[in-house]
């Protein structure tokens, strides 16, 4: 048998079982309800459908690429941060497209960390955040993110009690799966004064900037003054513009760390199919009304959601952000824990969710919903939840 450490740093992939399961019963006929995975049910907007397929039809963009993305694609992509954010950025040496902002964090994690370095991740966190950096063979220290507790502190202690000293900053607000979110830029600012004095890198996962409910607005990370000094930012087109399996995403910000980036993948890829490229161009410089159409979708699926399960008796906090529902377990099912509980969902409720524990420590008491099913199927699942829930 071969042996191959890195991957050996790696656990069993938590979410897997669930989703044999599943697949176990489709295959018997049952109709499950997948709000596991935050894989948008959504098509991309017509204008960039129609772009795509205009694209494709040139000889010329079935080439290779660049890796770094094509320039107008930078151009488009600076002009965005300009229009939403009054962030300056150059399009020459501040950013980088890259094939989906979760390639971009694991590549740039493989450029920037050593063995031996340390990363401070949240906990739970999205996978890739403390993954990325064990694949590189760095190692992870975790801040526990929760409601009800400062974040900005736990990080301090944190720092403060690691050695070596962590090198790096891994964050993502409005956060998955928590679905927490920061107001306005005191928080970032504090980050970035934190990150100057004690020289670390920052790197920011925005992509779920344009999901925001309630009149919340998420602030970006690079509005702060010096954010570019220390840090960069990721966003994907994933969410806003329901382009999931196109694979599009960039990274923003310092230069040096863009840079990085860039290089790192000038050895690895030639860069996405040009005519994603290029229709990721117009949906960046076109309407966007499309945006405001999918955050109203996912708003009133998550109103439709949490007004199902409270009237089930599962008193659930609605999120102001994300395509997700972070949900407590209800308490005479917690000692389950979140695996088993996914489980019972899916055998009596046949409803799919991801457990938890698979996001990491701090995750095993709950139950993350993607709203990624139509209001109906919602309101389906919910008279499901309840059955089991009184069962």
């Amino acid at each position: 048998m071969y042996e191959f450490n890195r991957i050996k740093r790696l656990p069993p992939y938590v979410f897997a079982i669930v989703n044999t399961l599943k697949m176990e019963y489709r295959r018997k006929g049952e109709d499950i309800i997948d709000l596991g995975m935050g894989n948008p049910d959504m098509p991309a907007p017509k204008h960039v459908i129609d772009k795509l397929c205009e694209a494709a039809k040139n000889p010329k963009n079935h080439r290779y690429s660049a890796s770094k993305g094509i320039t107008h694609l930078r151009m488009a992509i600076c002009e965005w941060y300009k229009r939403r954010f009054d962030v300056d950025l150059d399009p020459e040496t501040e950013a980088v497209a890259t094939i989906g902002s979760k390639e971009g964090l694991s590549h740039l994690a493989l450029a920037i960390v050593q063995p031996g370095d340390v990363v401070m991740t949240p906990t739970p966190a999205y996978p890739i955040h403390p993954y990325s950096v064990i694949i590189a063979g760095g190692e992870v220290t975790s801040i526990p993110i929760c409601k009800g507790v400062d974040f900005f502190a736990e990080m301090e202690k944190t720092y403060k009690k690691t050695w070596p000293r962590p090198k790096m900053l891994i964050i993502n607000f409005p956060h998955n799966p928590t679905t927490m979110v920061v107001d306005g830029l005191d928080f970032f600012k504090k980050v970035v004064d934190f990150a100057k004095e004690n020289n670390i890198i920052v790197l920011h996962d925005f992509a779920y900037a344009d999901l925001v409910y309630d009149d919340y607005k998420a602030p970006s990370f690079l509005q702060v003054p010096g954010a570019k000094d220390i840090g960069v930012e990721f966003f994907s087109l994933t969410k806003s513009y329901s382009m999931a399996g196109w694979r599009v995403g960039f990274c923003v910000g310092n230069k040096d760390i863009v840079g990085a980036l860039v290089k790192i993948k000038s050895y690895l890829d030639y860069g996405m199919f040009q005519p994603i490229q290029i229709a990721a161009i117009v949906a960046l410089r076109g309407p966007q009304d499309c945006v405001q159409k999918f955050r109203e979708t996912y708003e009133s699926r998550r109103d439709v959601l949490i007004k199902g399960l409270q009237k089930a008796g599962w008193h659930v906090e609605p999120p102001k952000a994300t395509m997700f529902v972070w949900a407590h377990i209800p308490e005479k099912f917690r000692k389950m824990g979140s695996l088993e509980f996914s489980k019972y969902l899916l055998t009596e409720a046949k409803v799919a969710v991801s457990p938890g524990i698979g996001f990491g420590e701090g995750g095993d008491e709950y139950v993350r919903f993607a709203l990624v099913e139509n209001e109906h199927r919602i309101k389906q699942a919910v008279k499901g939840i309840k059955k089991a829930l009184n069962k």
